[in-house]
């Protein structure tokens, strides 16, 4: 969100995104570079998930397949620089569309028939405030300018105002957009690497967000200066800051969706200057236990260790003095875990105590930052960590209501080696490629401590099943036929829980 400018005389290069209004205006003189190639789109808007354990229970098909096809290496991760290169082109074409009056590819028209309300209760005394000086950025959706207060505990202080038409609001989710994107800057407060939101303003033709002032440039601009090279600890220092930005707004139930290095500016031109995170224009309020399905963001940033479908935290895990931050998965995975049947909670415990120093270093920091009294923690150490970080956004995001379900802790105490049961992601174990050492470690352990004869029909009631699910259907293959236990492929499943297409497959 913020605006920032490396030289005040002449436009600069802030985060555009094309397909929405809330964009940091750019342009910038850049050389030509051949346009990219066309991007095939993708087979299928999921990327593909894999792990060796026998939970998945393969079959052999019953037709036959496609010959396998034998590879010297595995496919490279598709690079982000013809995405870089079509920003870069894009931008240039922006500019050129702008000159010439046209109106670029992408333009929405207003809907027909809907009187829309563009109101938004803002301020009306930018003038009487602010004095608004130079452009320092245009772009598709709107343009940014420098601006001074004139009174105030801010007098003299230099601000970008970013500036947005409402001739260029034409749908209700336009208005709306623009609406929860100022909310979500209101509400957001209190961390180094968030753009500081100071007012909002309207008139009749425009709205003004007035926000820190940053003139060191995107974040994109210095990889390119770089070459797109970057030295690992330079790397680090980059993305633990934007890790630890990312962490606070979850936990205080908000969702970026759009992270990118257009996205995060330098505060000043020095080369160790602040990062801020910027343009929340696609983000949104989310509760600890909803699932979004908006596709949303830039695709072509996702991590090459994802491709591989290998991936995990020991890279920042090794830099020096990273403190980490609160997680709100660790009060989700909590909530689930206290509502858990007594034989779930019995086969996260024999989890748990198969991973290995690396993994949890995780769960002592997390633990750590509970400040536990002589070894454990209640509900009320969970109540001090969670007001430490709170913020306005919380409200919105619902993230007290998790302490209720919580209120177990009010009366017992939990220590580590059940914070760590507790707190265990199991699909984050899944994509290692030690999961299936794991799985078998943890069930060799459930067979000695917490394994017993169950039926189906209370196997049911542990999971919470209705009386509609046929459950000799799902669960059959879940117990060992010929002691009544939990089979190995039962227990896998049990940490995780049925799943609802498993469910609907069966009705």
């Amino acid at each position: 969100m913020g605006a920032c400018t490396s030289k005040p005389s002449k436009p600069n290069s802030y985060a555009t995104r094309e397909n929405h209004h809330n964009d940091y205006p750019a342009t910038s003189q850049l050389p030509k570079s051949p346009p990219p190639p066309p991007l095939l789109p993708p087979t299928t808007p999921f990327l593909p998930l894999y792990t060796p354990s026998p939970a998945h229970h393969h079959q052999k098909p019953k037709t036959p397949s496609t010959p396998l096809r034998f590879l010297r290496r595995p496919f490279p991760p598709p690079s982000p620089a013809k995405h870089i290169r079509a920003v870069l082109r894009r931008r240039k074409s922006n500019k050129k569309a702008e000159n010439e009056g046209k109106i670029v590819e992408g333009d929405e028209e207003e809907e027909e028939g809907v009187d829309l309300d563009k109101r938004f209760g803002f301020s009306k005394e930018l003038k009487s405030k602010l004095e608004v000086k130079e452009e320092v950025g245009r772009g598709h959706f709107g343009y940014t300018c420098s601006a001074k207060f004139k009174k105030g505990e801010f007098k003299d202080q230099q601000v970008a105002v970013k500036v947005i038409p409402k001739s260029k609001m034409t749908t209700a989710i336009a208005v709306e957009d623009v609406r929860r994107e100022v909310k979500i800057l209101r509400a957001l407060t209190g961390h180094n690497n968030l753009v500081k939101f100071y007012d909002a303003f309207e008139d009749h033709d425009n709205v003004y967000i007035v926000m820190e002032f940053c003139e060191g440039g995107e974040l994109l601009d210095r990889i390119l200066a770089r070459g797109g090279k970057y030295s690992e600890d330079d790397a680090k220092t980059v993305m633990v800051q934007i890790l630890n930005v990312v962490a606070f707004c979850h936990l205080q139930g908000v969702v970026h969706r759009d992270l990118k290095p257009e996205n995060f500016l330098y505060t000043s031109k020095e080369e160790n200057s602040q990062l801020k995170a910027i343009d929340f224009g696609l983000s949104d309020f989310v509760r600890p236990d909803e699932r979004l399905n908006d596709i949303v963001g830039s695709a072509y940033y996702v991590a090459p260790e994802v491709l591989h479908r290998s991936y995990g935290h020991p890279w920042i895990q090794n830099h020096n003095d990273v403190k980490v931050p609160l997680d709100i998965l660790v009060f989700r995975l909590m909530k689930a875990y206290m509502r858990s049947s007594t034989l779930r909670k019995a086969a996260l415990k024999a989890l748990s105590k198969t991973l290995t120093e690396d993994e949890l270093f995780y769960m002592r920091e997390q633990f750590a930052l509970f400040e536990p009294k002589n070894g454990s923690i209640t509900l009320e150490n969970i109540k001090t960590a969670l007001m430490k970080n709170v913020t306005d956004a919380m409200k919105d995001s619902h993230v007290p209501d998790f302490l209720f379900s919580l209120n177990a802790l009010q009366y017992r105490r939990m220590g580590f080696e059940e914070f760590c049961a507790a707190a265990l992601s199991v699909h984050q174990l899944e994509a290692l490629d030690r999961w299936e050492q794991h799985a078998r470690c943890a069930y060799e352990l459930f067979e000695k401590d917490g394994n017993r004869p169950i039926v189906i029909e209370e196997l049911a009631s542990e999971l919470g099943l209705g009386p509609s699910i046929p459950v000799h259907a799902v669960l059959n293959d879940w117990i060992r036929h010929t002691d009544g236990k939990l089979s190995f492929l039962g227990f896998v499943k049990l940490l995780r829980g049925p799943s609802s297409r498993a469910l609907a497959k069966a009705q």
